[in-house]
């Protein structure tokens, strides 16, 4: 599939699907330590573009942290910033979404805080984080690098891979992994719909959970 094929697969699934195809392929990819700032009500997928952030250490104005990414980010693009998990200090605002917004930018995930989730909710711009802070990153941190491998929550993460994120969590794809991921996480999502509708029908729960009345997606399965 191409990009945008995926993109479009994605944002037909869920969290859950993705997390439980991966499990089944022996993949890493699912985050547990985010969560939304704002109850989007949609599914977010998209391209990852990566900011690795650090300590600011000299003294002196600086490149504000994401502004050269975002300054060059394209539609469907997902800003994903590694600040190590620190929640001290905010490393997304108001000004950074009014800008990523315009530029087409699908969300924005963060191993950290952020701030303004006021202002991304207005902007109707998805962002999962850590936590929410008031705390500036002015003076405090800055972005090293760009467009480079990070490590979110302990998933590494390349640019151009493939990102979801909803109301369960986040979800990272490796750009290689991507159409067989999404082909079993389809057939997942079809299996949890057909017992579904079973126990809507009046089955018992118990028996609809059985692997005998609906077996578990396997990778052999074509």
């Amino acid at each position: 599939m191409s990009p945008e094929e995926i993109i479009t697969a994605l944002r037909g699934l869920d969290s859950c699907a993705v997390s439980d195809a991966l499990d089944t392929l022996g993949l890493p990819g699912a985050v547990t330590a985010l969560k939304p700032m704002w109850p989007t009500g949609t599914v977010l997928a998209g391209r990852v573009r990566t900011v690795t952030a650090a300590p600011k250490a000299t003294a002196g104005p600086a490149t504000h942290i994401a502004t050269p990414l975002v300054a060059i980010t394209e539609p469907d693009d997902v800003v994903v910033i590694d600040n190590h998990g620190r929640t001290d200090v905010s490393c997304w605002g108001g000004l950074l979404a009014e800008a990523a917004v315009r530029r087409g930018v699908a969300g924005v995930i963060v191993d950290g805080a952020c701030r303004d989730v006021q202002e991304s909710e207005a902007l109707k711009l998805p962002v999962f984080a850590r936590t929410a802070v008031p705390v500036s990153a002015r003076g405090r941190i800055v972005q090293a690098a760009m467009d480079e491998r990070i490590q979110i929550a302990g998933i590494s993460v390349a640019p151009q891979d493939f990102v979801l994120a909803d109301v369960n969590g986040v979800v990272f794809v490796s750009a290689g992994d991507a159409d067989r991921v999404i082909g079993l996480a389809k057939r997942i999502a079809e299996r949890e719909a057909r017992m579904a509708e079973a126990v809507r029908s009046g089955r018992d729960v118990q028996e609809v959970m059985h692997d005998s009345q609906f077996p578990s997606v396997t990778v052999e399965q074509r």
